[in-house]
């Protein structure tokens, strides 16, 4: 089969391109498509001719001839009442069908816009929109060996399809054009058949006086073909070689007057009937030469081209529609084209206040991790790590914080035993590509960038809210590398709320980095879930809204670059911090992402089974929007509507679907921008039918939507540390069965007196150093915060991750060097010469085991007293615990400075160290009740609450060693301190049992909490 292609009749490589939806793949007629024409020209004239006719001769008029009185209602009911009755219903049925095959035949001969709907005939209206698409096939067919220059612009008089303004790709035209049917798409792509014929027909001829002349050429722009609209790019890459001179056409015709009175304001929104002026070097069958447009063109053509030429100077001359008085009035603003995405002007100083866009500039410039990836020390060819990861702050912030989250959890389901076997699990320690994955996350990463996102969404979304205003429909989202915000709206929406501003035209909404520091959480539902990066382009980086995309999504490009696309897609869709809740369906993916999301994340088999599901998902949401009265889910997420109700989702296919499902998937993403559900497609062919937006990746690591507007670096997350990621999660699984994480702790270290170390530091509590001198100077604290990192991870720590830790704005490879060579110094060697700081085989940092903190000590003595010596010996253990228990002092370096040790916060030692303490304190606690001393316990679970104090198995042991006093007074002051630590939530279950069992009467004495 045949198929449409933008190649240049000159021999020139097609660009990058993306277009309106495709048709179906043309095809030759064939004997069997002339029957079916001849049997729906049968069918259609059974229907409408021998229905009516028999229902006269064998019924007659079936309504009454008079007007009924009482007396006819009281007759009997006989048999030819009911005909009668039956009669008046086909009667009806008939009317129906007439009328769907009106509108569906003015609809397939005109080619554009939508049929229209006839009330109450969906199956009439379907049956009526196949037997007309199968007859017109017959002339389609005919019309191909017709020639002509009808592929010009048909005029009234000599065309099929009328020139009705259908705009190629604004949005808010993009909306309706997605509802078209697929039975409309076959019916009106036959037209291209007709078209390319008369075009390869006159193509030599005019080439040939394009040679010889210079003539000013000329064309009109096509009818749509089934869902494709022709475009400025189509136009240039047929007729010049090349889609990029597209802007070289919107300038010669810019604000011209068309044949139906209106103007070319837009890039990209065209009508079918228009004329363009080309340039001189334009060549092709589809052009016209004038003043001697030859036979071929209609007369009326003729004269409208005529009309078109003359208002070339007019337009030059015409003082209010120029130049200058465009930009004097307009404000500088561009075409508002929301569909051509721009990347954000830079604010300029003056209207927002110099004082703040300094600070602004001088603060978020270095902060924007889009920079922190990129900074001197990131491009060293020493110290490699995974780029795809250091290069996409808001996945890794995103993987990052889940990561956490997933550890976080296994630790405390050991802690409370739903684990077996794990109680005081230590997290694995990644090695090989994990490792560096890991390190690539915490060098990438930017959770504030992330934090001051979500927080601007919800504001705005709170603001909207209370002003009573719906969200306005938001295609993209551009970070810039000043840190402000900017909204791409798909149309201009009026006044933004305070602090957002309008940005450089009326469809973009800006806010600074400054003013988003000013929001406060406040519970508002996330607006736009879902917003997800795609890359970079001029320092600023592109989220697109997928939910929010009118249609289909398509992506090309090889099979290998588009898994790349596709993984960072649905990593951060799954991870990111600025939706609530969301589900994200995969097809096609030969990685299993599930353990990044459990909860978010779903695979499907096939697309027979993704039509199915989204079939019922449609139908589900169309039914809870109209229960609720909302247009859409972006009015569903506004005020007191629950946030569960418009859960976006998104649905990612990897593989190409073939045309048939294709076009299933597209009539369901004709509604899917109001519902909340997003189609990403790829496709080997880089055509898909049905597809609104195309997008290709390229072998470069290019992601190219020419007519978007979008040339970007991609975002990609490659195989290897796609498998690297998921490899960290999965380890960190706290059902990972028997090759999961063990309980003993990475570094241990010798307790006895011959194991006293060269350098002690205290870090659970006061941080204190002891066996080095303080060093002086303001790189003291610089000092000592790297020195705190390197001793939470005795595995060894990147020079990367070193420095982003330290200098999150961002460093050179020199400072950094100079800190790492001042800290060896610092830290000096041992007896045998062995700086205390090296460098292992993977060029990570590492100290010597005579560098020890308290919280090595810490763990090393747990684990001797309870599967070591103190096993076997009741009074090792005893002592053990006790030493243990001295060394908690307060939680993690209690007196870090404001403003320091931000990387903390990757970190899960906050949620170990209290787990350690308890489970300290807890078996010292019953190695005293073993001799009966409660006294002594409680003393010990007391000691260990103060690190521990929501931990609700020292709260039980509390009681049962309170209890084992003898002292019921005791006990139930115990239970009012209980009650009142619990707030409002109240006591756990678990602790409310046991204290019904010790203690039956407490809630009569205790007050209700809250």
């Amino acid at each position: 089969m045949a198929r449409r292609t933008n190649s240049s009749p000159t021999g020139g490589s097609p660009g990058p391109r993306n277009r309106t939806p495709q048709p179906l793949p043309r095809r030759r007629r064939t004997f069997g498509d002339f029957v079916k024409a001849f049997g729906a020209l049968v069918a259609l004239l059974v229907l409408l001719v021998g229905v009516p006719g028999a229902l006269v001769v064998a019924v007659g008029w079936p309504l009454p001839h008079g007007a009924p009185s009482l007396d006819w209602l009281q007759q009997e009911i006989t048999v030819g009442t009911f005909i009668d009755i039956l009669t008046v219903v086909v009667w009806f049925a008939w009317a129906q069908f007439a009328a769907c095959v009106l509108v569906e035949m003015k609809a397939a001969l005109s080619g554009v816009g939508l049929p229209n709907r006839v009330p109450g005939a969906g199956p009439s209206q379907l049956l009526a929109r196949q037997l007309v698409a199968a007859l017109l096939l017959v002339g389609a067919a005919a019309a191909s060996f017709t020639p002509g220059l009808s592929q010009l612009g048909q005029s009234p008089e000599g065309g099929r399809q009328g020139s009705v303004a259908a705009a190629q790709r604004t949005p808010g035209v993009l909306f309706g054009q997605q509802q078209e049917q697929a039975a409309a798409v076959t019916a009106a792509a036959v037209a291209e058949q007709a078209a390319d014929a008369a075009s390869r027909a006159a193509s030599q001829a005019d080439d040939a006086a394009s040679a010889r002349h210079g003539d000013t050429k000329y064309y009109r722009i096509q009818p749509p073909e089934g869902r494709h609209h022709d475009s400025l790019w189509e136009i240039a890459q047929r007729h010049l070689g090349d889609g990029r001179r597209y802007k070289e056409i919107y300038q010669l015709n810019k604000d011209r007057t068309q044949p139906d009175g209106s103007r070319l304001s837009e890039a990209s929104l065209i009508r079918p009937g228009w004329i363009m002026e080309m340039p001189g070097d334009a060549h092709g069958g589809e052009l016209v030469e004038m003043p001697d447009a030859g036979p071929k063109v209609p007369e009326q053509v003729q004269q409208q081209i005529h009309d078109y030429a003359k208002t070339g100077d007019h337009r030059q001359a015409d003082g209010q529609r120029g130049g200058a008085d465009r930009q004097d009035g307009r404000s500088g603003q561009g075409d508002r084209d929301t569909a051509h995405f721009r990347v954000p002007q830079q604010r300029a100083g003056g209207d927002h206040g110099q004082d703040r866009e300094r600070a602004s500039s001088e603060e978020a410039s270095a902060d924007s991790r889009h920079g922190r990836g990129s900074h001197p020390a990131s491009d060293e060819s020493g110290f490699g790590l995974p780029e795809a990861l250091v290069g996409a702050p808001l996945l890794a912030a995103g993987l990052l914080g889940a990561l956490g989250r997933r550890r976080r959890q296994a630790l405390w389901q050991s802690a409370l035993g739903a684990v077996g076997g794990r109680r005081g699990m230590e997290p694995p320690v990644p090695t090989g590509s994990a490792q560096d994955a890991q390190d690539a996350l915490l060098v990438g990463a930017d959770p504030e960038g992330v934090r001051l996102l979500d927080l601007s969404l919800r504001g705005l979304a709170a603001a909207l809210a209370a002003e009573s205003r719906p969200l306005p429909t938001v295609y993209a989202a551009w970070l810039g590398g000043s840190g402000d915000l900017h909204l791409q709206l798909a149309q201009p929406a009026g006044k933004p709320p305070a602090p957002w501003q309008l940005g450089q035209d009326q469809t973009f909404w800006m806010l600074a980095r400054a003013d988003a520091e000013r929001y406060e959480e406040d519970g508002t539902a996330a607006p736009y879930p879902g917003l997800v990066s795609l890359g970079t382009m001029d320092d600023s980086r592109l989220l697109l809204n997928l939910e929010a995309v009118p249609g289909i999504v398509s992506l090309s490009g090889s099979a290998t670059d588009r898994a790349s696309v596709f993984a960072s897609v649905a990593a951060e869709l799954a991870t990111n911090g600025w939706s609530d809740r969301m589900t994200i369906t995969l097809v096609g993916f030969g990685e299993d992402l599930t353990p990044l999301a459990p909860n978010r994340l779903r695979h499907l088999d096939d697309i027979e089974a993704l039509v199915e599901t989204m079939e019922a998902e449609t139908r589900q949401r169309r039914g809870a929007l109209g229960a609720a009265g909302h247009d859409s889910v972006l009015t569903g997420r506004t005020g007191p509507a629950q946030h569960t109700r418009w859960a976006p989702h998104l649905v990612l296919l990897a593989v190409e679907p073939s045309p048939a499902d294709a076009l299933r998937l597209a009539e369901l993403a004709a509604d899917a921008g109001r519902l909340g559900i997003g189609y990403l497609v790829g496709t080997e062919s880089g055509e898909l039918p049905g597809a609104a937006w195309e997008m290709e990746v390229t072998s470069e690591g290019r992601l190219l939507a020419p007519l978007l507007g979008l040339e970007l670096d991609a975002q990609m997350l490659p195989a290897a540390q796609r498998g690297a990621v998921v490899e960290l999660f999965a380890a960190a699984d706290p059902e990972g069965g028997p090759d999961g994480p063990t309980s003993s702790p990475p570094f241990l270290v010798d307790i006895s007196e011959q194991g006293r170390p060269a350098v002690y530091a205290r870090l659970v509590g006061p941080y204190e150093i002891i066996g080095l001198e303080t060093p002086e100077g303001e790189r003291s604290p610089l000092l000592h915060e790297a020195l705190a990192l390197l001793l939470l991870h005795r595995e060894g720590v990147h020079p990367r991750v070193l420095s982003s830790a330290l200098w999150p704005r961002g460093v050179t490879e020199d400072v950094r060097d100079a800190l790492v060579e001042r800290l060896r110094g610092w830290l000096g060697d041992d007896p045998d010469g062995t700086p205390r700081l090296g460098t292992d085989e993977t060029g990570r940092l590492t100290l010597a085991r005579s560098v020890v903190s308290d919280l090595d000590v810490l763990r090393s003595l747990y684990h001797e007293a309870t599967q070591g010596k103190g096993v076997d010996s009741r009074v090792v253990r005893g002592r053990l615990l006790t030493d243990a228990l001295v060394l908690v002092r307060g939680p993690l370096l209690a007196d870090r400075p404001e403003g320091r040790y931000g990387w903390l916060t990757h970190e899960i030692v906050d949620a170990q160290l209290p787990l350690l303490v308890a489970d300290i304190g807890l078996a010292l606690s019953a190695f005293h009740l073993e001799k009966g001393r409660a006294e002594k316990a409680i003393e010990a679970l007391d000691a260990s609450m103060n690190s521990a104090p929501a931990d609700e198995r020292l709260w039980n042991e509390l009681l049962r060693a309170t209890h084992a006093t003898g002292d019921e007074d005791r006990v139930r002051r115990l239970a009012a301190d209980l009650v009142a630590r619990s707030g409002a939530r109240g006591l756990p279950p678990r602790t409310e049992a046991l204290l019904d069992e010790l203690l039956p009467a407490w809630r009569s004495g205790t007050p209700a909490a809250g």
